[in-house]
């Protein structure tokens, strides 16, 4: 009986750590996350924003090289040419779950969008708009220079992430990383790379087709 339940519990704690995998299928190409079990309140929100098709048919209407691609704004879906995008949401918010330095904004990370810290001081987090951050590379000097001016200390893998694969530090502590791109790296820089108009939004709409839950 010991063994059994032993095993059974074994099974849920393995189960529990499963992580969600979500495929976003793009006009550019496709996009693998994970998402993080450490934030469950986005998780569960990009899992049932997912399975009720919202990102369907939405852009990437908001793309700086150097920085992230951002999407999920409702009304993008049939927005014409030149239209301002980035106000359309859900009309509900997530409390932050900024685990740090655990998670940081390197390349490749999945993080959710929200107003200003002028309007929203809790730092709450989008119910759809997400942006996963390219960023540029930092040299050692760099880094060590934002620690002496933010009086900050970034630890061993975070220094090792902003050298070797880049991101977007100055962001940290302030946004939400609830994933990150598994594979599909090389279509958010295809992405990253596209002509914008004077509102970063592409000239060229930047469709996400589809996404959809693969593995959980």
């Amino acid at each position: 009986m010991i063994i059994t339940t032993l095993f059974a519990c074994s099974l849920f704690i393995k189960a529990q750590d499963k992580e969600t995998i979500v495929l976003i299928d793009t006009n550019k190409g496709k996009i693998k996350v994970k998402l993080y079990n450490d934030t469950p309140k986005h998780r569960d929100n990009f899992i049932k924003n997912v399975e009720n098709k919202i990102y369907d048919g939405l852009l990437f209407h908001r793309v700086i090289r150097q920085f992230m691609i951002q999407g999920g704004d409702i009304n993008s879906k049939d927005a014409p040419a030149k239209e301002l995008l980035g106000s359309g949401d859900l009309g509900y918010t997530i409390p932050a779950e900024i685990v740090y330095p655990k998670y940081f904004h390197k390349a490749g990370a999945l993080c959710a969008a929200r107003t200003g810290n002028d309007v929203n001081p809790q730092k709450e987090s989008s119910a759809t708009q997400f942006y996963i951050v390219t960023g540029k590379y930092f040299t050692s000097m760099e880094l060590d220079k934002m620690e002496k001016k933010d009086n900050i200390k970034f630890t061993p893998e975070q220094r090792e992430a902003y050298m070797m694969q880049g991101g977007y530090p100055q962001l940290d502590q302030e946004y939400t990383v609830f994933g990150e791109v598994i594979s599909g790296m090389k279509v958010v820089n295809k992405i990253q790379m596209v002509e914008t108009d004077e509102n970063d939004r592409p000239i060229e709409d930047i469709r996400i087709k589809s996404m959809k839950i693969v593995k959980k």
